[in-house]
């Protein structure tokens, strides 16, 4: 039942034995032997497509909501265990989740050895409903009203630059003076080159241009810290380079700007022990 829910919602054989760890012909097995337990056909298959025939539709709007009551059944016994156990599949951006994240997870795991996490990271936007991901943890505004989200922190945007840079091209004065100099441009907000900056109790939004654009703040930092121009980055992306010496913080005063950080999760899904339980972490990691 697994197979074939993972299956019909990805519309392929492959993708769905990859959601599951499985290969595709165990896949296809599974599902053949169940329509023949069955008595009847839930797939049509060509070599191009997998698409869910009538019959097929009505078994898999059923058989989601007993797979979650069996995942919250599973939840009941090991609430009453000392030891967590169990997969979670997770997704986070590629830079904070390959540092940040894994160090916020890593006493979690060595907590709880028999937990098995399966991390995919992305800066691309993934379904976390079809793509079978337990926790998703993003950065700012939620696209997706239906998910369900838990605030963890908040994270503050700052203005950087090299010394070496500064020395070149001088230092501005004000942040309206940004929009004479090389700044570097992240592409993740809906108005990438308009800084908000809090001046003279307002607030005000500065228009800035450059010649580097990229959807990762650690590249950015990095081209920063290469003295190429001026960025504006989560602090989390920067703080090691300020406290070396690497990067001088910019206009700190004048911040407004904070970008949250989410866990969300599908709604109408009761949270395993296991899942609660590293959402629980993280908020407390994060606080």
């Amino acid at each position: 039942m697994r197979t074939f829910a993972a299956v019909a919602a990805q519309h392929s054989f492959t993708s769905g034995a990859r959601r599951l760890g499985i290969s595709t012909k165990l896949a296809s097995k599974q599902v053949r032997q169940l329509e023949e337990q069955l008595g009847a056909q839930l797939l049509n298959r060509t070599t191009r497509s997998v698409s869910l025939t009538e019959t097929g539709r009505a078994y898999f709007e059923r058989c989601v909501p007993l797979l979650d009551q069996f995942d919250e059944l599973e939840g009941l016994v090991q609430e009453r265990q000392s030891e967590l156990a169990g997969p979670i599949r997770l997704t986070a951006p590629t830079g904070f989740g390959s540092l940040e994240l894994v160090n916020a997870i890593r006493p979690f795991q060595l907590a709880h050895p028999k937990v098995s996490l399966d991390m995919h990271l992305s800066d691309q936007h993934v379904a976390i409903v079809e793509e079978g991901i337990d926790i998703a943890v993003r950065f700012g505004a939620l696209k997706d009203s239906s998910l369900v989200a838990r605030k963890l922190m908040d994270m503050r945007m700052v203005v950087v630059a090299a010394p070496d840079y500064l020395a070149r091209h001088g230092r501005p004065s004000d942040a309206y003076g940004l929009a004479t100099h090389n700044c570097l441009i992240q592409k993740t907000s809906a108005t990438p080159q308009d800084w908000l900056f809090r001046i003279g109790g307002k607030q005000v939004l500065v228009h800035v241009d450059g010649s580097f654009h990229a959807n990762s703040p650690r590249a950015l930092t990095h081209m920063a810290i290469g003295g190429l121009g001026i960025a504006r980055c989560p602090h989390y992306a920067v703080a090691p380079f300020i406290a070396s010496g690497e990067l001088e913080l910019l206009f700190p005063e004048l911040e407004v700007t904070t970008m949250a950080l989410y866990a969300v999760y599908p709604p109408g899904r009761h949270l395993t022990a296991r899942i609660r339980a590293l959402i629980d972490h993280l908020a407390e990691t994060f606080r």
